[in-house]
């Protein structure tokens, strides 16, 4: 059955600024494969249409016009704001929608108001929480984002998880029943082939000579992703292979701190700061790359070790969190020790000095990918939440769907009365309405 689904993400393509968006792009077009019709509210991108129809899915980038907002928490309103005022749009312009799902709590607003006022079902999808990142929450911000998160998983009919890991710590922060909770992971696209090996080459070349190996991390500039670990490894790794070279590709507010901190352990000539990376470069820096590492302290999933070894790379990962899920230590990939600079050392090198061993973990990741990861597979199980979801609310005495569904009986019944009627013939000179069905109290008033 075709379902008609509110997608609020405040990310999506060409705005990246971390997993979020690209997760929310691929579901959303691997929902509307399977014959889905998916809208997706998001906020407005430089150079991107306002509206348009992208693979099947309905992208409406919104502007967050007016008073400039105090705070990040108050540009949030706004653009929650936004959201629902658009979908109320929609809804006088004759669409309707069988739920609504917010990710994250930068749609918490507009997924709360939107579900009881349309009357449809809530799910959330929680990709990390603010207490995990953080390990803890230790101002006023982090509890108010807090605050907002646990709100949205009390709102939410159902909500959905990347991995065990994310599962058993929206329970532990959030106090929220197992039967709540389900978990659907990542998926992940496996690129395309390189069509010109000549430019693959002199793009390597840009960031390392053929005979020097290179070593590449993506991902958010921010103390949970462990970059100031990383830089803490590379003179490690430089004694014992002299001959590599580093690049941090992202973005984020500790790119300042981690540039001066490569300056202070004298190896800026041999770390490059990329900045913002799209899909086509992340994919050639994977497949240029000796090593793909991500040293992170935090991480609910994991989806850029899929990535990684969806374009061709063997990865070094910490063991924390999703990662643990993803990566079995010497089948496809290599586990180091949280925050351990050594360790980390320890793992680049051991691939850098064993090509076999890098050839095994780049064979078997590719394949972990191919088997496990595909989005089609992603989008079927986040279906059968929603079903789930919808036979509940079918079923529920919540006064806000018996309203909604009495009112949708109401309009129908016109339309059946009208396909009903006996047409005129030269029988009859007007049409003749079949009789309603009688009721207890003899009046023939329909339910």
């Amino acid at each position: 059955m075709t379902r008609q689904i509110l997608m609020l993400s405040w990310e999506y393509p060409p705005r990246v600024v971390g997993g979020l968006a690209r997760h929310v792009y691929h579901l959303s077009r691997a929902l509307a494969k399977l014959g889905h019709r998916v809208t997706v509210l998001t906020q407005e991108a430089p150079g991107a249409a306002a509206q348009e129809w992208d693979a099947g899915v309905e992208v409406l980038r919104l502007p967050v016009h007016g008073p400039a907002p105090l705070d990040f928490p108050g540009w949030v309103m706004r653009l929650n704001l936004e959201m629902v005022e658009r979908a109320l749009h929609l809804l006088v312009c004759g669409r309707r929608f069988d739920l609504v799902h917010a990710h994250d709590w930068l749609a918490a607003y507009a997924g709360k108001a939107l579900k009881h006022g349309l009357a449809v079902p809530l799910v959330a999808t929680i990709h990390a929480t603010e207490h995990g990142r953080n390990n803890g929450l230790h101002n006023d911000l982090q509890r108010h984002i807090g605050s907002v998160e646990w709100w949205l998983t009390y709102e939410a009919w159902r909500v959905i998880c990347c991995s065990r890991f994310m599962e058993e710590e929206v329970r532990r922060v959030f106090q929220l029943p197992a039967d709540k909770i389900r978990v659907v992971p990542n998926g992940v696209t496996i690129p395309p082939e390189p069509a010109d090996p000549g430019q693959e080459a002199a793009f390597r070349r840009r960031f390392a000579e053929p005979h020097e190996a290179l070593v590449f991390f993506l991902g958010r500039l921010v103390y949970e992703k462990g970059v100031q670990v990383l830089l803490d490894a590379v003179p490690r790794i430089l004694e014992r292979h002299s001959a590599t070279r580093f690049v941090i590709a992202g973005e984020g507010p500790a790119r300042a701190d981690l540039e001066a901190q490569a300056h202070r352990l004298g190896i800026a000539g041999r770390v490059t700061f990329y900045g913002y990376a799209n899909d086509a470069d992340r994919d050639r820096f994977f497949r240029a790359a000796q090593v793909a590492v991500f040293p992170s302290l935090y991480e609910p999933f994991g989806i850029v070790a899929l990535e990684a070894m969806a374009a061709g790379a063997p990865v070094v990962v910490t063991a924390t969190g999703g990662f643990q899920e993803i990566v079995r230590h010497g089948h496809n990939g290599l586990l180091a020790l949280p925050g351990n600079a050594e360790s980390l050392a320890h793992n680049v090198s051991a691939l850098l000095s064993s090509p076999g061993l890098a050839e095994k973990l780049r064979r078997n990741g590719r394949r972990h990918v191919e088997e496990c990861c595909a989005w089609e597979h992603i989008a079927a199980l986040t279906a059968a939440v929603y079903e789930e979801v919808l036979a509940e609310w079918a079923e529920t005495r919540w006064d806000a769907a018996l309203a909604r569904r009495r009112a949708e009986a109401e309009q129908l019944w016109p339309r059946v009365e009208a396909l009903v009627t006996v047409p005129p013939s030269r029988y009859t000179e007007t049409r003749t309405p079949v009789p309603a069905v009688a009721q207890g109290d003899g009046a023939g008033r329909r339910p």
